[in-house]
């Protein structure tokens, strides 16, 4: 059953469907990549959800109530008491989002050469990963790569391989663990509590430090209580504290669960030298510990907004109109990830174009014809993201050629997800006629973002 929007609407902003002959020159132009569209060229855009949501009416209000003072703003306290609360973690460290919390924090914590575990590391992460001078490595579970088997928590470790892998390379070899939930890579999917109590019993077996990559806590903790027996219960806070008990740390994009469109935290449980490590680090990179490079106003939107993204009725809608499209399109017959995330659904293009190469990739490819079908703008989530090998320079080829559809927060309504679903089955029937890509512009470090690319002949 659809869960109607939790809220009111008290401002629109207009959006333009502009014809297919300006949608194909625009994309020309843009070098095949809907990263380089103006945002006045995309009709409805799911290219992500950090930061693209709606604040409400008391986050708006609270940026009225910024305290601009350059140290101590009681907007900080706010945020403080907020994060303590919701998560039960003594320190707090704002940032400007969330790679500068990880800009800040892993080159504390990594030595040269040594590996960060991941169930699936994003992006974003693992290149601050590398640029820190460690090796990013995954061990999510196998069920996660196949899209069209359902599996409850496909963003679980892979628990003996993670085990075999630290035995192998040795413990001193490991600088932590970290655990993304929702593993944005497998297609939004959660990990389980159990999955992730074992995984921190096995850091603590080995002496090797465990955190949180936070971005999506709430949509997991949702998930958790409504998949995992014992858990039904209890509320989406309870789970969230139990959540954070297993690690000693998080790094967090608040622009997602926390419905801010800036912000970034640090938190740390109780190691206070670590935190002492982190103020210092963060003065030259983001600015004086109580604002790291937000405004007074944009932590009091954050502290109200962390308070917001764990309300259960707003859970039960957001993932509610997420499963909505997800059924739209498995009912025509699209292949997407099963069941669908928390946050988007992916497609499976590497099904839906079998007959172009992963080297071409199928799910950019993809993202443009859906973008020339009905001005809408998604992203890719497989090779082409994957981007290079900084050990040997070679492409990596991704497990998954996903193409995710991403839905902003209290933004679209599912006539919306319905324009999206009705035309990715118009591209379903025709799919066989698209054609690979490659490089006319290749950047060194994250390519997906600022690539350009070209239609082979």
């Amino acid at each position: 059953m659809y869960t109607a929007e939790p809220f009111r609407i008290k401002m629109v902003e207009a959006i333009r469907f502009i014809s297919r002959d300006e949608r194909e020159k625009a994309l020309e132009r843009a070098g095949y990549n809907p990263f380089s569209l103006k945002a006045e060229e995309v009709y409805i855009d799911l290219l992500t959800d950090s930061g693209t949501g709606a604040m409400s009416d008391n986050q708006w209000a609270g940026m009225m109530l910024g305290d601009e003072s350059y140290a101590g703003s009681r907007n900080f306290y706010n945020l403080e008491k907020s994060v303590r609360d919701i998560i039960g973690y003594n320190y707090t460290v704002p940032t400007h989002q969330g790679r500068g919390a990880e800009q800040v924090l892993f080159p504390l914590l990594i030595k040269k050469g040594q590996y960060v575990i991941g169930n699936m590391h994003f992006d974003t992460t693992t290149a601050h990963i590398e640029i820190s001078g460690g090796r990013p490595v995954n061990f999510i579970t196998e069920k996660a790569f196949d899209t069209a088997v359902s599996y409850d928590f496909k963003g679980n470790f892979d628990l003996q391989k993670t085990e075999d892998f630290i035995r192998e390379k040795g413990a001193e070899n490991c600088a932590f663990i970290l655990i993304t939930v929702t593993c944005n890579s497998s297609g939004g999917q959660p990990v389980s509590m159990q999955n992730i109590r074992d995984v921190s019993t096995l850091g603590k077996k080995y002496g090797i430090r465990v955190f949180i990559d936070a971005a999506r806590f709430a949509e997991n903790a949702y998930f958790i209580k409504h998949r995992e027996k014992g858990y039904e219960v209890k509320s989406i806070i309870e789970i969230v504290h139990e959540m954070f008990s297993f690690a000693e740390g998080f790094t967090m994009s608040a622009k997602k669960d926390a419905l801010v469109n800036i912000g970034g935290l640090i938190g740390l449980k109780d190691d206070e030298d670590l935190y002492r490590n982190v103020r210092s680090a963060l003065v030259p990179l983001e600015g004086f510990p109580t604002y790291g490079g937000l405004a007074g106003r944009d932590m009091e939107a954050l502290a109200r907004g962390l308070r917001e993204g764990v309300e259960e009725e707003y859970l039960e809608y957001r993932i509610a109109q997420v499963s909505y499209l997800g059924r739209r399109l498995a009912d025509a017959g699209v292949p997407i990830q099963t069941p669908a995330g928390g946050h988007a659904v992916f497609v499976d293009a590497k099904k839906m174009l079998p007959h172009i190469p992963q080297y071409r990739f199928p799910a950019q490819v993809l993202a443009n014809e859906l973008y020339l079908e009905a001005g809408v703008r998604a992203v890719e989530i497989g090779s082409f993201l994957a981007g290079r090998s900084a050990e040997t320079g070679e492409p990596v080829i991704s497990p998954m050629e996903l193409m995710r559809l991403t839905i902003p927060r209290r933004t679209y309504t599912n006539n919306h997800m319905d324009v999206v679903a009705d035309a990715l089955i118009a591209i379903k029937s025709k799919a066989y006629l698209l054609k690979g890509l490659d490089f006319e512009y290749e950047p060194a470090i994250l390519r997906h973002f600022t690539a350009r690319l070209r239609p082979v002949s």
